[in-house]
């Protein structure tokens, strides 16, 4: 938003500086992108009257002139503009002044004649880039007068960039409340006077989208004179401002845009048919723009229509065939409120963006359509003259959005803002701001102005304080606070340590989408029913995971097409399984998995390269199962949909399943495009339960003894089984067990398998004989031949 600061100082002029302006709107949160001059640096320029103008002798396109510029003498001035005739008032440039660029004038002949000045140009006093021709002033501009002094050229523009809930600023009249806000000065409030009705012409407006348009206002306006110039003031406050003069009917209808922040239209009423009627658009219905671009439409947008045709886009842009032209006589004018959701994304949906959308995609005030339609009246009658018809109101209460009230307790503001403002300062604010207040019991009830689209709780309103009052003005008082000890369970296990444990083991940590291709979810669990999408990004992310296997394998198989031989990953995340007994649907399960494929180390000169197995992934998995400090989880072999048989296994917590583990079934591996064995895990991370602390005991001072045992057992039997139940049997002076050899081959029959178990034994209390070793050592033999059939190797 530009504007002047002259024009802005008409509605109200505290007494500070521009510079302090400028820091004043911005610590309100209007924040001042850029403060310019309005005009270059010139001197020597003076109102003039054209009062002879003849033709160069000896060139077509100049003129010699006689100018009066309140001196003695008229001066010869040679000028080349096509507008230059005789009665003018123009701008002098005389000789000895500076224009801008350091540019001097100076006496010159020009094909002969001499010229003693120059008729200057818009662009040549870095005004604006206009070089069309000389600037033609008004008539009862006084000969003699510095142009500085006569267009007040000791004026900046102003430019703010406003935040997209304060679109009640994006005017003069918003701007102006603000800055009397801040100074605490009264604003010189608009006159706005009802225009009289001269004429009956008028059309009937039909509302046929009331949610969309709520209230609508035409006015007919006939006899116009297109002829007559846009008073000057009004092109400089418009150019200040940013807008270029077009014609008197545009340039009122932008005029009141940048003073009340109301957008208006305006239609050559000869090129309407019938009623006006405010209805969403036919799908494809084609609508040529102001600017001859022809768009097609959808059903989603609002137009404004007569019995005929589409004639504009409502609160975006106007229609070509229906415009105002040099030649229009008679104008129907537009004055409308439309909700700014049926606005808001519609411009840009078709390339476009406009003063008017940016505005009613914002909110504009819904009580002001009237003001609006009399103010533009007024201004089109003085300078085009015309008669005015009886304005049509359509309006549909219901959808006008309502007053809101907004309570702010005293005691919640003084807690926010840290310090206390006095009741009467508040009350004072939140009035000049255009609240009706009432302050009782230490609470303000406050009733919204129908301009405020963003104040609807009681945060709205202390902003509204603190940033009046003045953020410099809240003192920085350091809070104090007493450090209480935050309540933390030690036997929890964080999701920290387990991601430690798998980095330290060469894993990197991988980050995958939620959602996966239903094609491969399909194929490693058919049985599972995932979550569809509706509205997925593409198909091959259409499905919520059920499992973290999916989106690792994928990434495996990107990094191996990339000539990465050896992959560890690893990922902590959410699975979703459908859960009709859950109120929303869904049992969203926090898991982490991992992945690893490839040789088991990088390549060494020192040590021999093999591939990973199913025995390298249970080893992570049991460091990382380590970090409970439990020995109670245990490794059952079982079936899974995407792991291959006899190479997986359900890990197992007392009675509770936690997790999965094993090789992705050789079937799945080119489907999943992946180059070589991959073994995967995953495990339910709330099922690990609790921690098991680390206790202290006394450490023997007595020796231990080592014992091997060599033992054979079927083939089939589950040599974790076996060592738990050596455990169980040992108990209290069992402190080292470790399965240290299997062996199959000659000297054991086909079928059965060998197994060397070193046995360390110790007594806290005593030095253990060598017969109650003995003992021990039998028994063991003995429970393992009773429960496995297990008979001590020859």
């Amino acid at each position: 938003m530009k504007f002047s600061e002259k024009w802005l100082r008409e509605w109200v002029s505290p007494n500070i500086t521009t510079e302090q302006l400028s820091e004043q709107l911005s610590m309100a949160g209007l924040e001042v992108d850029g403060v310019e001059k309005v005009a270059g640096e010139f001197s020597g320029v003076v109102v003039g009257e054209v009062v002879e103008c003849a033709q160069h002798p000896d060139a077509d396109k100049l003129r010699v002139t006689k100018v009066n510029v309140g001196e003695a003498e008229l001066l010869d001035i040679v000028c080349g503009a096509p507008n230059c005739r005789q009665g003018l008032k123009v701008m002098v440039a005389k000789v000895g002044a500076v224009l801008p660029g350091d540019f001097k004038i100076k006496k010159a002949k020009l094909r002969g004649q001499p010229s003693n000045g120059m008729l200057c140009s818009f662009s040549e006093l870095g005004l604006s880039d206009d070089h069309d021709g000389i600037v033609e002033l008004p008539s009862d501009a006084v000969i003699g007068a510095d142009i500085r002094d006569y267009l007040q050229l000791e004026d900046v523009t102003i430019e703010v960039d406003l935040t997209p809930n304060r679109a009640d600023c994006l005017g003069l009249k918003g701007l102006a409340r603000e800055v009397g806000v801040l100074n605490s000065i009264a604003v010189n409030e608009l006159q706005v006077n009802t225009v009289a009705v001269t004429i009956n012409d008028m059309r009937a407006i039909v509302l046929q989208a009331p949610a969309d348009c709520p209230r609508y206002l035409g006015r007919i306006v006939k006899n116009i004179n297109l002829d007559s110039k846009t008073p000057l003031w009004m092109v400089e406050k418009l150019r200040r401002s940013g807008i270029r003069s077009i014609d008197p009917v545009v340039d009122v209808t932008n005029f009141v845009l940048l003073e009340l922040g109301h957008p208006m239209h305006a239609f050559d009423n000869d090129k309407l048919q019938g009623d006006i009627v405010v209805r969403l658009a036919q799908q494809g219905e084609k609508l040529t723009l102001l600017d001859e671009n022809e768009v097609e439409l959808n059903a989603e947008t609002l137009v404004i229509a007569d019995q005929e045709k589409a004639l504009a886009m409502a609160g975006i842009f106007g229609g070509l065939d229906s415009g105002v032209t040099e030649t229009s006589r008679d104008i129907f004018l537009e004055s409308a409120f439309f909700a700014p959701d049926m606005i808001r994304g519609k411009a840009r949906r078709y390339g476009l963006h406009t003063d008017a959308s940016h505005r009613y995609e914002r909110g504009v005030d819904p009580q002001l359509q009237r003001t609006a339609m009399e103010r533009a009246t007024g201004l089109l009658l003085e300078i085009v003259g015309g008669q005015a018809g009886p304005i049509v109101e359509a309006v549909s209460e219901q959808h006008i959005p309502q007053a809101k009230q907004v309570s702010l307790r005293q005691t919640r503001l003084t807690k926010v803002l840290g310090l206390a403002i006095s009741a009467e300062k508040v009350s004072d604010i939140l009035t000049r701001l255009g609240f009706e207040v009432n302050f009782q019991n230490e609470v303000w009830t406050a009733l919204v102005p129908a301009y405020r689209f963003d104040i609807s709780i009681e945060e709205d309103l202390i902003e509204e304080i603190a940033r009046v009052f003045g953020y410099n003005q809240i003192p920085n008082i350091a809070p104090v606070a007493s450090l209480h000890m935050s309540k933390h369970q030690e036997q929890k296990i964080q999701l920290n340590e387990l991601k430690q444990c798998l980095v330290n083991n060469d894993y990197q940590e991988a980050i995958t989408y939620s959602f996966v291709d239903p094609k491969v979810q399909a194929l490693l669990f058919p049985q599972a029913t995932p979550l569809v999408l509706p509205h997925p990004i593409s198909v091959e992310m259409s499905s919520m995971r059920v499992s973290l296997w999916p989106g690792l394998l994928q990434a495996v198989s990107y990094n191996q097409k990339r000539q990465q031989g050896r992959v560890r990953l690893f990922e902590s995340g959410l699975r979703f399984i459908p859960d009709n007994s859950d109120k929303t649907g869904v049992n969203q399960q926090a898991v982490i998995g991992g992945v690893i494929t490839g040789l088991v180390s990088d390549e060494h000169w020192g040590q021999a390269t093999r591939p990973v197995d199913f025995f390298d992934l249970k080893a992570d998995v049991e460091r990382l199962l380590a970090i409970t400090g439990r020995k109670d989880f245990r490794f059952v072999q079982a079936s899974h949909s995407a792991l291959h048989t006899g190479q997986s296994a359900a890990i197992y917590c007392e009675e509770q399943c936690v997790g999965y583990m094993g090789a992705i079934h050789p079937q799945f591996e080119k489907k999943l495009g992946l180059s070589g064995r991959t073994f995967v895990f995953e495990l339910e991370i709330s099922l690990l339960g609790l921690k098991k602390l680390p206790q202290s005991k006394e450490i023997s001072k007595f020796p231990a003894n080592r014992r091997d045992i060599a033992i054979v057992v079927d083939d089939d039997k589950v040599v974790g089984e076996i060592l738990s139940c050596i455990e169980k049997f040992g108990a209290n002076q069992l402190v080292g067990l470790n399965l240290f050899d299997v062996y199959r081959g000659k000297g054991i029959d086909p079928g059965y398998k060998s197994l060397a178990i070193s046995l360390v034994l110790q007594d806290k209390s005593r030095t253990l004989e060598e017969h109650e070793i003995q003992t021990f050592v039998d028994g063991i033999l003995a429970e393992l031949s009773a429960q496995f059939g297990a008979s001590l190797r020859d």
